[in-house]
């Protein structure tokens, strides 16, 4: 939540690179957080704080409210005339899918698009895309969460599948993309295209899973 805090303070000092390092770093905390409470069994640790609640508390902070931020102050993000309208309807949806009792499925899926707002604008920043053509995919991606589709749950693959080999690779292929996405900051004005590849090979892949 601090560093989500933070990234809001770069953006505001358009420090807009900054910022998007912070939300990387929020975004593998939040790949790992989960495990590692349960590695050390954390519900007997703190039998009266509620993770569940406060991760989805962090997770709107990190995923919602700071890439809407985002959206709002970089220049050139979204249409002048719409901004309001598209903030407003990435946030409202996202509440929408946050307080759904089973946005996290049983056997730990996402129901709906699962918020990746901040992934998002990290390619909306690196493609330079166009106010219209951002204005485009917020909408879409804001219909889709409406629309209940199991997407993967990128670190709990028990019911994705039995196979431990399948569980390894797919847990190397999330520590290629993460690389990949830091080495697109790293080289960000200039494109390296085979760390750019590999990023869009994963999503391409984690949509294709999803969908399947």
């Amino acid at each position: 939540a601090c560093i989500g805090v933070f990234s809001l303070v770069k953006m505001y000092q358009q420090e807009y690179i900054f910022a998007l390092w912070l939300m990387l770093i929020t975004v593998v905390i939040d790949a790992v957080d989960g495990s590692l409470a349960r590695l050390v069994n954390i519900k007997e640790i703190l039998p009266k704080i509620d993770g569940a609640l406060l991760d989805n508390i962090v997770d709107y902070l990190n995923y919602v409210i700071t890439p809407c931020f985002f959206l709002l102050v970089k220049p050139g993000m979204l249409p002048p005339t719409y901004s309001v309208f598209l903030i407003a309807a990435v946030s409202i949806t996202s509440a929408y899918q946050f307080c759904q009792s089973d946005a996290k499925t049983p056997d730990h899926f996402f129901k709906g698009f699962p918020c990746y707002w901040n992934i998002t604008i990290l390619y909306m920043f690196i493609f330079n895309t166009s106010a219209t053509t951002n204005a485009i995919i917020l909408t879409i991606l804001s219909i889709l969460i409406f629309v209940p589709v199991k997407y993967v749950y990128p670190s709990r693959l028990d019911y994705l599948t039995e196979s431990r080999v399948l569980k390894v690779l797919m847990h190397v292929c999330s520590i290629i993309y993460a690389v990949s996405s830091v080495c697109l900051l790293v080289s960000y004005p200039n494109t390296n295209i085979i760390c750019l590849t590999l990023s869009l090979a994963y999503v391409g892949m984690y949509i294709f899973l999803s969908f399947y």
